[in-house]
Formats: structure tokens, C-alpha cells, sequence
């Protein structure tokens, strides 16, 4: 049983003996400062009133009862909070169970059946995946694998804008590249794209073609749009390779134009009263709603905006059957995501069918400096480089371990230091220091047959106890990691479980200290487990050597 569950189990028999009515969910934390116990609970504070008595009378009898009872050493009264303190056999078995789950430590089944979608990066294929879109991918591949350890069946998305006028652009853009490598003086159209990987590109074309389309009509227009898409995409995949993420599923903005789905919806919010006429435009009446403002659907010119688009593409999503919805995006697309959710509601989806992550931008910090990426402009480190510098582990990890809401500063230096000053390194060596105790410990013919069978009762050690309540954190880790789209409470929960461990490696190194020994083994074991399920679910990993 989880720590907090022998608590909640005990104040609702010691409840219910008093004539208390019980709550749903009784509130069980574990205090900050130790002298105040392994954990506490407020629940006289929320059912005094109830009972005619103040919060302290009612925590005092609810601490009498309790006084002597197993698995707690002590259970006190403090200005209204019932305070625990736990025996250390009840941190053994917690142990213990930790152990017997094995690789299915954390996991959980508030999922089972549902199936959610998580659609990530998305970004336009008008050039390679940069490190600003490495923030996008980490988050989006951990919130994935977050869902499915808590049971949910999840689907990754990438969706592929490829229509509208920044595909016209990158198709001019790379027909100009094209014509400068035949040696005329085409410039790049005015808002189009300047990478040099689009020079690159044009070279090898002129070196294909020839001059077999001088001018910028219809046939070259076709011809570069298409070659300008695969080549994007094909660069797209091997950045993503590069990282470790890959999707479930591809969808094109151009299919749904080609089924219909952006026209279907389009009727559907006209059937539901939603939008109107104005300027030759079709608008959104979003004002009447409590948004700031309305916004255009359909321009005078009758081409469908990107919200129209994607209110079609999140219609589709719902037909698909989704239970939940979650879209990784940049936190400038808040206005935009606003009205998509009103379009939504006024169709009739559910609340809570479609959530976003939200993330701030990434800036590259260099010895020369902090520098700002831009795509359209030429200046951006490809995310595919990045991981061929600093490596994958280093380069995930950075990505989601400090909150999505925050702007993050990607460090190079500390990025490429291969000592414990770096968080990933001070997490994977925890790990191996573990296995490197493990097969001194087999050498010495000290690793025991079954971890499950060994005597825990001389783990007694403060240092020992207070592991063995950190493993118990993880589940709970995991699921407000995932609730909360925020896997930076996985790579703080790890760091802090390795701060535990550091020092006590020093005590533990040398084995051979009798029965003492098979305990700390099986300690070192559950250790080793939770880091190791802990790194795989922020898709790093977990090494026996370093």
C-alpha cells in the first residue's frame, strides 16, 4: 500500500469510529519540514463544522485514536493537522511492493479503454526542424508516453500545413535559388525564405533541369511547390529521427480541403448561428461569446483562413473518435486556440475535449552570446546538428526540464559538459554507480537469488528511509506530469531522487558489511528501477557504464 493510502485508511476507520462523516478523498500531504512527520492530513479542518468542534479538538481525538496504532511510531495533534510518523517496517513493505512491480512501478489505469491524441511540432514544411521546434518534440513524445503509462492508448499526430501562402513563398524562394545557380540575378520574393539549405537545393536542381523553367508561371510553380514540399519533409524526418520521435499519423491540410471537411464545417457553424457576413468576408461572431474579437473565417477573396482550417481539422479529430485531445503549441497562438475552442463548444464538443500545452520560445546561448532563431531568415541551428553536438539524452532533456510556461535559455556549455554539473549526467550516474555496485556485488557473490525474500530490517538508516519515501513519490509524479503537462516535475523528481543517492553511495560503496548487505542491495534495486522508468518515460537513456 502507498504511504498516503495507509494514512487515509487509518483517519477513515478512526472517522467513521467517531461518527464523522467521511469524505470522498481525504487530504493526505507529506509535510516540508520533518518535524512534523512523514505526512499529515487537514481533514480536520475540512469536517469540524460538521461535528460542532474546532479543528484542534477534532484533530486531537482523531489523534488519540490513532496513538500506538501499526504502522505509525506516532500520530500527533498540531493547530488542527494530524501528523504521522511512520515505523520503518511500513517504509519495508512499501519497498517491497516497489520491487514486485518491477518494470510496472508508476503505471496506473485511469486511462484503460480511452484513447487520446497528441499532436505535436506541426510545424509548416518550409525548412528543417530548428531547436525552437526541439522544445515542441520533446514535450509533445513525453506527454505521449506520460498518457500511456497512466493507460491511456495514445496516438502522435504531426499535422502537415502545406497549403496557403508560405508554401507559394518557399516554392518562389526556391525557384529563385534555382535561377541564381544557373547565374541570374533572381531575388528572393519580398516575405520568402533565405536559408542557405534552399541554395543547396537549388544547385543540385539546376544541375537536374537545366534551364527548363526560366520563368515563374504555373508549370514552375507546380514543379517547385511539389519539390519544395518532399525535400522540406524528407529534412523534417531525419531531424526527427535524430531526436528519437516518431508519429503514429500524418495529416495533411490538403486532404481536408480535398474531402471537404473545411466546407462541411464551415456549414455546420452556419447552421449553428455563428458567423456573419461583413466586408466580403465570413466572420466568427466570437464577441458575442466573451471573446475580445471577432475573426475572419473565410476572406473576400473566398479562401478559408488558418482557423477555419483548423477548427475542420478538430471536427475530424472528434469524428475519429478521440476521448481527449491535446495540442502542443507555442503560447503566441493563445488568441487563435481561443477561438478554435468557442467554434468548438458552439458545435457542440464537450468541455475538455481539446486542452492545449502551452510553451514559450527557445534562445540558443553560445559564448558569443544569446541568439534568436529565425527560419524565414536564414539563422537557426538545425535540430539534427544540435543532437550531433550535444547528443540526444542531453538535448531531450534540456528541452522539457524546466516548465513549458517558462522561456528557456538552451545553454550550450553546461549542454556539452560531461561532468555531474549537468542534470542528465547527474541522473544517468546515479544509474550507473548503482549498476557498477551491482556487479561488484555479483563478483563478490553478495547479489541475492530473490530480492523479494531478502530481510529489509536493517535498512534503519535515515538516509536509507528517506529513499524509500521518495520511490513512493513516483507514481503520483507520473500522474501530475501528465495531468498538468508538465514533464519538468519527472526530471526535478529525478534529480532530487539522485541528490538522495549521491551521498549515500559514498556509504554503501564498499560491500561486504554483513547482513546489512542484501537490504541495501535490494534498496539499490528499487533505486535503480525508478531512475531507469523515470529516464525511459522522458525517452533518455539509462545507462549501465559512463
Amino acid at each position: 500500500m502507498r504511504l498516503e493510502a495507509l494514512a487515509r485508511s487509518a483517519l477513515g476507520e478512526a472517522l467513521g469510529a467517531l461518527g464523522v462523516p467521511i469524505p470522498a478523498e481525504i487530504p493526505v500531504d507529506r509535510p516540508a519540514r520533518p518535524e512534523h512527520g512523514d505526512l499529515s492530513s487537514r481533514v480536520a479542518f475540512l469536517l469540524a463544522r460538521w461535528v460542532r468542534k474546532s479543528p484542534p479538538e477534532l484533530a486531537a481525538e482523531l489523534a488519540a485514536r490513532l496513538a500506538g496504532r501499526p504502522p505509525f511510531r506516532s500520530v500527533q495533534a498540531e493547530g488542527g493537522f494530524v501528523n504521522f510518523t511512520l515505523e520503518p517496517s511500513a517504509l519495508h513493505e512499501v519497498l517491497r511492493a516497489i520491487l514486485a512491480d518491477g518494470g510496472h512501478y508508476g503505471r496506473g489505469e485511469e486511462g484503460k479503454g480511452k484513447t487520446v491524441q497528441v499532436e505535436f511540432v506541426s510545424s509548416n514544411p518550409t525548412g528543417p526542424l530548428t531547436i525552437g521546434h526541439l522544445r515542441q518534440a520533446a514535450l509533445g513524445d513525453v506527454l505521449a508516453s506520460l498518457y500511456g503509462e497512466l493507460g491511456w492508448t495514445c496516438v502522435r499526430e504531426y499535422y502537415l500545413n502545406d497549403e496557403g501562402r508560405q508554401m507559394e513563398l518557399l516554392a518562389q524562394s526556391l525557384w529563385a535559388r534555382y535561377r541564381q545557380a544557373l547565374g541570374h540575378e533572381e531575388p528572393i520574393p519580398e516575405g520568402g525564405y533565405h536559408g542557405d539549405y534552399l541554395a543547396e537545393i537549388g544547385e543540385e536542381l539546376a544541375r537536374t533541369w537545366g534551364d527548363a523553367y526560366p520563368v515563374w508561371d504555373g508549370r514552375a510553380r507546380e514543379a517547385f511547390r511539389a519539390e519544395a514540399v518532399d525535400r522540406m519533409m524528407a529534412m523534417i524526418h531525419e531531424d526527427l529521427e535524430a531526436i528519437g520521435v516518431r508519429f503514429d499519423v500524418w495529416t495533411r491540410e490538403g486532404d481536408l480541403h480535398r474531402r471537404g471537411l473545411v466546407a462541411q464545417a464551415l456549414e455546420r457553424l452556419r447552421a449553428a448561428g455563428a458567423v456573419y457576413e461583413k466586408d466580403g468576408a465570413l466572420w466568427l461572431a466570437s464577441t458575442r461569446h466573451g471573446l475580445s474579437r471577432d475573426v475572419v473565417l473565410v476572406r473576400s477573396d473566398g479562401t478559408p483562413t488558418y482557423t477555419m482550417v483548423d477548427i475542420a481539422y478538430h471536427l475530424e479529430k472528434h469524428a475519429r473518435g478521440f476521448d481527449l485531445v491535446v495540442d502542443v503549441q507555442g503560447a503566441d497562438h493563445v488568441d487563435e486556440q481561443r477561438q478554435v475552442a468557442l467554434a468548438l463548444r458552439l458545435l457542440g464538443i464537450r468541455e475538455g475535449f481539446l486542452r492545449y500545452c502551452l510553451h514559450q520560445f527557445v534562445t540558443l546561448k553560445r559564448e558569443e552570446g544569446v541568439q534568436r532563431m529565425s527560419t524565414r531568415a536564414g539563422r537557426f541551428l538545425r535540430l539534427k546538428d544540435l543532437v550531433a553536438e550535444v547528443g540526444r539524452d542531453v538535448a531531450r532533456y534540456f528541452m522539457v526540464m524546466r516548465k513549458p510556461e517558462s522561456h528557456l535559455v538552451f545553454d550550450f556549455a553546461l549542454a556539452r559538459d560531461t561532468s555531474m554539473e549537468n542534470p542528465v549526467y547527474y541522473v544517468q550516474y546515479a544509474h550507473t554507480r548503482i549498476a557498477s555496485l551491482f556487479r561488484e556485488a555479483a563478483r563478490a557473490g553478495e547479489l541475492p537469488d530473490d530480492p523479494l525474500r531478502v530481510d529489509l530490517s536493517p535498512l534503519a538508516d535515515p538516509r536509507e528511509l528517506a529513499l524509500v519515501k521518495e520511490l513512493d513519490r513516483f507514481p503520483d509524479v507520473v500522474q501530475a506530469a501528465a495531468h498538468e503537462f508538465a514533464p519538468h516535475l519527472l526530471c526535478e523528481y529525478l534529480e532530487n531522487l539522485s541528490s538522495l543517492f549521491h551521498p549515500y553511495y559514498a556509504h554503501v560503496r564498499v560491500l561486504g558489511q554483513g547482513a546489512a548487505t542484501p537490504a541495501r542491495l535490494a534498496l539499490l534495486a528499487g533505486v535503480k528501477l525508478v531512475l531507469g522508468r523515470g529516464l525511459a518515460l522522458l525517452g533518455v537513456s539509462a545507462p549501465e557504464e559512463m
